[in-house]
């Protein structure tokens, strides 16, 4: 399971470090495409086949669903861990998420997600005030 917050800087070749409490659960290869709420998200294979699955079961002759897929897949990219332990991103995901050196790698679960450290610093502060009403409304999921 993917949990914890690290902090890490991606250098000027689109390079980051990925936190080594995470690396044996994604693998020496994983998946980075864009997330939601302007962040990357970085899916081990096995997580990424049963997204597969899912998406491929959305209809077609629906617009939202065609321009979803094409959005999320278009920018989907296979990244390999090298031995110093580090990902390279490319430049149209690093400019998506707005990561200019500063990053945050957060674990969720079945996947990460990178954001700019600004941003996540953002969202936790809005996430923060609002805690109690969105668990309120996690209880229609049955949490």
């Amino acid at each position: 399971m993917l949990i914890g917050e690290f902090q890490h800087n991606i250098d000027a070749k689109g390079r980051l470090i990925m936190p080594a409490k995470f690396r044996p659960d994604l693998g020496e290869q994983f998946i980075v495409t864009r997330g939601l709420d302007g962040c990357l998200s970085g899916y081990p294979m096995k997580s990424w086949e049963k997204i597969q699955d899912k998406l491929m079961q959305l209809p077609l002759a629906k617009k939202d669903a065609r321009k979803f897929t094409r959005f999320f897949y278009s920018a989907a990219t296979e990244v390999e861990i090298d031995k110093q332990g580090r990902i390279n991103l490319p430049k149209n995901l690093i400019e998506f998420a707005k990561i200019d050196k500063e990053c945050r790698v957060i674990g969720v679960s079945d996947r990460i997600e990178i954001w700019s450290s600004e941003r996540w610093e953002e969202f936790t502060l809005d996430a923060e005030e609002n805690f109690e009403d969105i668990a309120e409304e996690m209880t229609d999921f049955g949490f």
